[in-house]
């Protein structure tokens, strides 16, 4: 980085962003707090105008920094993406016994990009930003038809003897339901309270269906050819692009392993040498990967033959499928940068 380029670090928060300029030593030269509104980006450029050669650095870009993140990349600023657990790391390791303020904590986001290279840059939002979105709006969706659900369940045990059977769908609860005959006050009450949440599990049905083929519009438009992988349909394919954004910020597949916590972390110490299992990475990519390899352990396919390679050699079901989830990784990698040069040369 050139000597003379200012990187100005920026603590958000939901009310105001904390804002610290840096020269190339990490020395602070200036700071200053903006009350988030309609005016802030105009405020932020227009302090930050004091210095040309500039970058930005936004914790959290991806998550509470996104907004003005997005907002400065649009306006063709050069936008880092500062994790906040490497901010955490960097203001406890510096001078002053780590205390925590908006200023220290938008002064460690700038070192932090100051002296690592290998943070991502923040980009427009495009198609993989609209897959999050509807990847995250379909797990809300499931999760609030599991709840109406269960409810449903429990309705139906206090009017029908027996209850309902595991597997309630919208038509089984409807069925029973007209098989009700309330004999007291409270029981009608139960029974019209059971017909509300069938009206609300129809309603999630229907939003599931739309928030699919939105998913798949959404997949074509970026190109992507993840659903011809043996057990990826357009909701994991979606789930997984959105969650990855950009592959080449990946240099490597072991690289993009390691995101996913597929790969396992070495714990070799003196003449042993071991590995242990990764229990970090992205958790939503990790899941979505375990039920690809669940999928391809079960059916046959090559998936199948190298988890029945691992078995015969004395691992364990859960390690050959952890070895097979970590094979995907690859060829997940492999796919989706095979899918971006591709769409990237015939737009060039």
């Amino acid at each position: 980085m050139e000597p003379s380029v200012i990187t100005i670090g920026i603590d958000p928060h939901k009310s105001s962003l904390t804002a610290v300029a840096v020269d190339a030593a990490g020395h602070p030269i200036s700071q200053r707090r903006f009350t988030v509104n309609s005016g802030t980006l105009r405020q932020l450029t227009t302090w930050a105008a004091a210095w040309p050669e500039r970058r930005f650095a936004v914790e959290g870009a991806n998550g509470l920094g996104r907004g003005i993140a997005q907002q400065l990349s649009a306006v063709g600023e050069h936008v880092l993406d500062v994790p906040a657990t490497l901010s955490v790391r960097a203001r406890l390791l510096s001078t002053g016994g780590g205390r925590k303020s908006d200023p220290a904590d938008a002064l460690s986001v700038a070192q932090v990009a100051l002296y690592r290279r290998d943070l991502r840059v923040v980009t427009c939002e495009d198609q993989n930003t609209i897959l999050r979105l509807l990847s995250e709006r379909r797990d809300d969706l499931a999760h609030e038809r599991t709840r109406i659900l269960n409810r449903l369940h429990g309705l139906l045990r206090e009017l029908v003897p027996g209850g309902a059977a595991t597997g309630l769908s919208a038509e089984k609860a409807a069925a029973l339901l007209r098989t009700v005959r309330p004999t007291t006050a409270t029981q009608a009450l139960r029974r019209d309270l059971a017909r509300d949440l069938l009206a609300d599990l129809r309603r999630i049905d229907q939003r599931l269906k739309d928030n699919e083929a939105q998913s798949r519009d959404a997949l074509a438009a970026a190109g992507s050819t993840l659903t011809e992988i043996h057990g990826v349909g357009v909701v994991l394919a979606a789930k997984i692009l959105g969650h990855v954004g950009d592959v080449t910020r990946f240099r490597t597949a072991d690289r993009f392993a390691s995101y996913t916590g597929t790969a396992p972390l070495d714990a070799s110490s003196g003449d042993q040498i071991r590995h242990r299992l990764n229990t970090g990475g992205n958790r939503q990519l990790n899941s979505a990967l375990h039920t690809i390899a669940v999928c391809q352990a079960r059916d046959p396919g090559p998936g199948h033959v190298y988890y029945q390679r691992k078995i015969t050699e004395k691992k364990t079901p859960a390690e050959a499928r952890r070895a097979l989830k970590r094979r995907l990784s690859n060829v997940i990698y492999r796919r989706i940068r095979k899918d971006q040069q591709r769409v990237a040369t015939a737009a060039a």
